[in-house]
């Protein structure tokens, strides 16, 4: 199966989920890091930006955690701005776990490719072949060439930038590099450099 694009961030609740769908689509996918959400200012005021940018979708699992961390999601982002995917209910495991959940249901992570894709449509993503020109996206190369990874300085350098466009410390060099492409254009990222 070929990647799709996703225009918009999709919201999910944790890394096997975000695991999950990077295997299908090609797009920015932030964690909730579960109920974590509820603790962490940066990271909200982060999905908030994300939102304004290329507007939200949030695919949570189908259970009562998972509903719980939507609502309290679409209590603090413009109703506007958002889309909702769910799951539908299969009963079954993941097979990274010893036993199923508390509800017996399959989560974002134990879903098939076609059945999160078809949750996407329904949910109205803007999804596009992944075989059309990148079109100044900013990719690793970038990075290396601004000194923002594969250098000494590189880590102090990738901290300054994340302060200066006030982004929460803890982003990954790949994370960053996912909401880089959202928030700002290629042109943009190199004017800061010279």
């Amino acid at each position: 199966m070929d990647k799709v694009r996703v225009r918009e961030v999709i919201v999910v609740e944790g890394k096997y989920d975000l695991n999950t769908l990077k295997q299908v689509l090609d797009a920015t996918v932030i964690t909730t890091e579960g109920f974590g959400i509820f603790h962490q200012k940066d990271k909200l005021d982060l999905i908030v930006r994300m939102a304004q940018s290329r507007g939200v979708i949030i695919l949570t699992d189908s259970d009562g955690a998972g509903f719980v961390i939507r609502n309290h999601l679409k209590g603090c982002l413009d109703p506007d701005l958002v889309k909702h995917a769910y799951i539908p209910d299969i009963p079954g495991k993941e097979r990274r776990k010893a036993r199923a959940s508390k509800e017996g249901k399959l989560g974002v992570e134990g879903m098939p490719p076609e059945v999160l894709l078809e949750a996407l449509r329904r949910a109205g993503a803007t999804l596009d072949d992944v075989s059309q020109d990148a079109g100044g996206r900013i990719t690793k190369a970038d990075l290396y060439a601004l000194g923002l990874s594969g250098r000494p300085d590189s880590a102090q350098r990738r901290k300054e930038l994340l302060q200066r466009l006030e982004l929460p410390e803890k982003l990954s060099p790949n994370a960053m590099l996912d909401v880089l492409n959202v928030i700002v254009s290629k042109e943009e990222l190199f004017s800061m450099y010279r």
